[in-house]
């Protein structure tokens, strides 16, 4: 069992959470429980799976909770170029925030590759 906090994947997930909740603070309120709520929540989902795939066994669970996290990342992609669609996000906000996202989610890939034990 290993320290999250030291992986800097989950470092850099959590900054990217704790931006995510910054962003969606300037949503219209009437998105509290739609685009505010999904998008922190995946957010939130991502440095999470990667916390708690650290806790469990071996390296196959650990991988199997990073593609898992992994999968939250895309989700957020989405939901933020659809708040980018909707004006909720600035054109600087979006890059930012994608940027962010595909930096994450290629940690995750190579991350994932180094865990897993070979067939």
């Amino acid at each position: 069992m290993q320290d999250f906090r030291k992986l800097k994947v989950w470092q850099k997930a959590h900054g990217l959470t704790l931006a995510v909740y910054e962003a969606t603070r300037r949503f219209p309120n009437d998105e509290l429980y739609g685009l505010i709520s999904q998008s922190r929540r995946c957010a939130a989902s991502i440095p999470a799976n990667i916390a708690e795939g650290c806790g469990r066994g071996g390296g196959r669970e650990f991988a199997r909770f990073l593609q898992i996290a992994s999968g939250s990342a895309s989700e957020l992609e989405y939901h933020l170029l659809l708040a980018h669609n909707l004006n909720f996000l600035a054109q600087p906000a979006y890059d930012r925030l994608t940027s962010g996202v595909c930096e994450v989610k290629r940690m995750l890939a190579s991350l994932i590759q180094k865990v897993k034990p070979p067939h």
